[in-house]
């Protein structure tokens, strides 16, 4: 009986093969639907359009798509969400040697100050954002949610609505005719956050490491930043994949964005660049042992083995030079990867998707990790890092820092800081810095009226001069070190804030 079960059943497996098959044929030929010219793909987007444009400064930039935007004359007042400009005329840059913006969204000028002196003569809008709520905010608004609470900017201009978002000329000065709207407020379990709303686009610019014609992709390393969260986002999402594959030839266990999600796909045509290619200086070759070296060295005690880090741009990036070799820490840059190694040795070594967040071209270690800017957030704002060190304008004696911004000057904007200094209770944060700036004006203050990166969070301050305990929840500072031939007598003369000696 059982025989004749399975020789009835045999017929009906059969026509069910065929019946799957058929599907299968039919959902390939819809997706090969999708690949589409340059051109034919950027044709319908609208002056006034709100696009998306992924990439952090020029790595992982779709720039076959950008260059095609840019080839019409009549692709004019673009509002650009993009958490970088790239450096002009390179990257999303082109829109703004082109003119072609309205408004920009993200968190970084960067080196672009074409766009910078944009925004002073009133041309352009800047809505500065900071990195990690840049991220979430695109998450929330692919995901259905219209708003959250989150830590970063709590006590900053973020969250007093103090951030200029337009100026006009007037008698030849800038004067600010637009600023951004204050924050609301709420406690959770003793901490305070702010709210921030989704943000939505209409198109997204995209490049991907790979994709097949049905729109599944996959990215690489430090290539992958905002492209991933961007096309979830936009109800348009236009795909530049450096290389196009058959349906079927990825495994699904290796797909980090699914089709569902893709609406168009080009095949890249323009090569990426680097915008900092930096190379490892040889063991053997002479050190100058600078100011900066002096702290970067110092800073080097406070990490200890097995420690995951964040390594703000400048001195704290020569920090794992003067690490013991017994001594490995996991550095996270936030731009999307868990294991920086150090500077390529060789040209030949550069590769375009991997570079820190300063935008230098960097080296992966075994065991590295890359995820995109949503998930390399996650990390920094839920306090998942042991240390993470920044440079400072000025850091008071109650560990207010202020980092990113002199009003009146050009703007860079706040990257990622407001976000790594936004847990100070899990995250220890140590700021290097010199001990005064170029006018001999201390940097270490008892107040300050520069815009806040965070308040309250600085627990080390360490200088050329000397190091510092802040007491963050009391309000002091204690030197506690003296750097070699520094006195006290040189610190007191250069410290804008009275201190206690443990010494």
């Amino acid at each position: 009986m059982l025989g004749v079960l399975r020789t009835a059943l045999r017929p009906n497996a059969r026509a069910s093969q065929r019946c799957f098959s058929t599907l299968s044929v039919r959902f390939q030929d819809a997706s090969r639907s999708k690949i589409m010219t340059p051109a034919a793909a950027v044709a319908d987007i609208k002056p006034g359009a709100k696009v998306m444009v992924g990439g952090f400064g020029l790595c992982g930039v779709p720039r076959t798509l950008v260059d095609e935007c840019a080839k019409r004359p009549d692709l004019k007042d673009l509002h650009v969400f993009t958490n970088n400009l790239g450096t002009p005329n390179h990257g999303v840059g082109v829109f703004g040697t082109r003119r072609m913006m309205k408004s920009v969204t993200g968190s970084f000028l960067g080196g672009n100050r074409e766009v910078g002196d944009q925004f002073f003569n009133g041309e352009v809008q800047l809505n500065l954002v900071p990195q990690g709520t840049f991220a979430e905010r695109i998450r929330a608004g692919a995901a259905g949610i219209a708003a959250f609470f989150t830590p970063t900017g709590y006590g900053t201009a973020v969250q007093k609505g103090e951030l200029v978002l337009k100026y006009e000329k007037k008698d030849g000065k800038a004067v600010p005719v637009m600023t951004s709207k204050p924050r609301e407020v709420r406690s959770f379990d003793g901490r305070d956050y702010i709210l921030e709303e989704a943000i939505h686009a209409e198109y997204a610019l995209v490049h991907a490491r790979k994709a097949d014609e049905s729109g599944n992709l996959v990215f690489h390393s430090t290539a992958r930043n905002f492209n991933d969260p961007m096309a979830r986002n936009a109800r348009i999402t236009i795909v530049e994949a450096e290389e196009i594959v058959p349906v079927g030839a990825l495994s699904s266990d290796e797909i980090h964005l699914p089709s569902i999600y893709v609406d168009r796909i080009v095949k890249a045509e323009l090569p990426l660049e680097v915008e900092k290619v930096c190379l490892s200086k040889a063991e053997d070759e002479p050190r100058k042992f600078t100011s900066r070296e002096v702290i970067a060295s110092r800073a080097a005690k406070e990490l200890s083995d097995g420690m995951f880090v964040n390594l703000g741009v400048g001195m704290p990036n020569l920090v794992p030079s003067f690490l013991p070799k017994d001594v490995r820490v996991h550095v996270h840059t936030e731009n999307g990867l868990l294991g920086v190694g150090p500077y390529p040795a060789k040209e030949e070594d550069v590769h375009t998707d991997i570079i820190n967040a300063g935008k230098e071209s960097i080296t992966e270690l075994p065991g590295a990790a890359a995820f995109d800017s949503v998930a390399s957030f996650d990390i920094v704002r839920g306090g998942h890092l042991d240390v993470t060190m920044l440079g400072a304008l000025q850091v008071t004696a109650n560990g207010d820092l202020a980092n990113y911004m002199i009003p009146g000057k050009f703007v860079s904007g706040m990257g990622g800081a407001m976000d790594l200094v936004s847990s100070p209770d899990s995250t220890r944060v140590i700021v290097l810095t010199d001990h005064t700036d170029k006018y001999g004006k201390p940097k270490v203050v008892a107040n300050t009226e520069l815009p806040l990166t965070g308040v309250r969070c600085v627990s080390m301050i360490i200088t050329d001069l000397a190091v510092f305990e802040v007491d963050r929840k009391n309000g002091g500072l204690t030197l506690v070190e003296l750097q070699p031939g520094a006195t006290i007598e040189q610190v007191r003369e250069k410290t804008g804030a009275p201190f206690k000696e443990a010494l």
